[in-house]
């Protein structure tokens, strides 16, 4: 998931933006749709910058979470080191970050042989703040490589 809209006030750093009211009110339509939507969600890792978090608290989900700091500004390479150290006994992981890392990675783990190719035309197009897209991984978090999920499908709540 990327983040929801955020704000930028005059004399705050990036890191530190908050929403905007916008990305408020989407954060709530995203975590309704995720529950709707997809399985319980078991562990989250979140970047560490303002507007990540606040996203994160506004969806409602209440799984644990780790937050990092190289998720915020880090290469695709790093998301994905990121996600292979999650215990393997997690099914469902939300991972909440920023663009254009959060389309690379999930355009790079997306098999095409097993990939709806209309969601990854969409995200190949433009991955709006609070987009959601949900990958079906058959092997564990510490195997996950490029090419080895599926994008089942690409949301973005409004």
């Amino acid at each position: 998931m990327r983040h929801a809209k955020s704000d930028y006030p005059d004399g705050v750093i990036d890191h530190e933006r908050p929403l905007a009211p916008r990305g408020i009110r989407e954060a709530g339509l995203a975590g309704d749709w995720l529950r709707d939507n997809v399985p319980p969600i078991e562990h989250v890792l979140c970047s560490s910058a303002t507007r990540t978090r606040q996203t994160l608290d506004r969806t409602g989900v209440s799984a644990p979470v780790s937050y990092s700091d190289r998720l915020y500004g880090g290469a695709p390479g790093t998301m994905i080191d990121e996600i292979n150290q999650v215990v393997d006994g997690v099914s469902t992981l939300l991972v909440v970050g920023h663009e254009p890392t959060v389309s690379q990675v999930v355009l790079g783990l997306a098999d095409p042989e097993n990939s709806d190719p209309a969601a990854a035309a969409q995200i190949s197009m433009k991955f709006p703040t609070s987009g959601i897209a949900v990958l079906r991984v058959p092997v564990s978090w510490s195997a996950l490589k490029l090419g080895s999920a599926g994008l089942i499908r690409f949301h973005v709540p409004r």
